[in-house]
């Protein structure tokens, strides 16, 4: 009889139709999208780049329109931004006035307060900043009121892509580090760290971990500590690594085809005389939900006011999605 075959011919287009109509309503953001953050390495607002700012003048305006360009920017605030507190007794403290802030606000979405600055003028300092950092709608991650907050990353989503940033301190003494029920900064601990980083994607449904790490000897290459946290992160999960602190650039390299940015050096930072102390980059990063499409690094110059300069003549790293060779090329757009 041919009542059955037709039956089962519409059988056929019903489920056909019921296909195309669930992919079109299908909200998944496409592979193809790419969104762009940039990092910077150290940012130090105190001394004669607060000065800068007391004058009125923006020390970020020569790299706006980077950051203009970005979906994100995210850098390293080495200093408390606060006007209470007291000094603490070590050889370099840093305090920041709130008339930063809308400077940071304006080119920056996320500041990392995992550093070795963060508590120089203790707890009252620490959470004053915070305070600020929220009015003015500033992400930050790498610190908080306690470990869990300390620890817990900042999910930017951009097109569709939720991105975890987390921030780690390794520079000792370990003197200010969060704990249960006391405000201060995320400590590197290996199994607390890739603990979280595999939390970032099963608790707080991250598709793309970065963590972004405080680290390394000062004025020297990347250490056998560097080489190892970083592999062990990406082991668990993360994307890519991406580091500050040691005053001076660090060349990156490729793990399991992971980009691992071991140092962008310093940005925004008076004081030192060596010339590959006065040298940063930005990292600027193209990434889809797979992971890394593309990157490169633009060359800033700092002048003896600590103020960051585009270079457009000095060769830097770039790359693609992280198997090709690492190549060296001058700032083109």
């Amino acid at each position: 009889m041919p009542y059955p075959r037709l039956r089962f011919g519409l059988a056929i287009v019903v489920n056909l139709l019921f296909c195309l109509i669930g992919d079109a309503a299908e909200p998944a953001t496409p592979s193809g999208e790419v969104v762009r953050l940039t990092f910077a390495g150290d940012i130090m607002l105190d001394t004669l780049p607060g000065e800068y700012i007391a004058a009125g003048k923006d020390p970020f305006a020569d790299f706006a329109k980077i950051f203009a360009a970005a979906d994100a920017s995210i850098g390293n605030l080495e200093c408390v931004v606060a006007t209470t507190g007291e000094k603490l007794d070590k050889k370099y403290t840093f305090r920041a006035h709130p008339r930063t802030l809308p400077f940071l606000r304006k080119h920056f979405a996320a500041l990392s307060l995992a550093n070795n600055h963060s508590g120089d003028y203790g707890h009252v300092a620490f959470l004053e900043q915070l305070d600020l950092l929220r009015a003015h709608q500033i992400g930050y991650f790498g610190g908080g009121k306690n470990t869990v907050e300390a620890r817990t990353p900042l999910v930017l989503e951009r097109k569709g892509l939720k991105i975890a940033i987390l921030g780690y301190n390794e520079f000792k003494p370990r003197y200010f580090e969060a704990g249960p029920s006391w405000p201060g900064l995320a400590w590197s601990v290996d199994e607390q760290v890739t603990a979280d980083i595999r939390a970032a994607r099963t608790i707080h449904k991250a598709d793309l971990v970065i963590p972004f790490m405080h680290w390394g000897w000062e004025y020297e290459p990347p250490s056998d500590r560097q080489r190892e946290l970083a592999r062990l992160m990406i082991d668990a999960g993360a994307d890519l690594v991406v580091g500050a602190h040691p005053h001076v650039i660090q060349q990156p390299e490729y793990y399991r085809g992971k980009l691992i940015a071991y140092s962008l050096g310093n940005f925004v930072f008076d004081g030192f005389d060596e010339p590959e102390s006065n040298l940063g980059w930005v990292l600027r990063l193209d990434l889809n939900r797979q992971g890394l499409v593309k990157w490169d690094t633009v060359v800033a110059q700092i002048d003896a006011q600590g103020i960051p300069h585009l270079d457009r003549k000095t060769p830097s790293p770039r790359g693609q999605s992280g198997i090709e060779k690492i190549e060296t090329a001058p700032f083109t757009e």
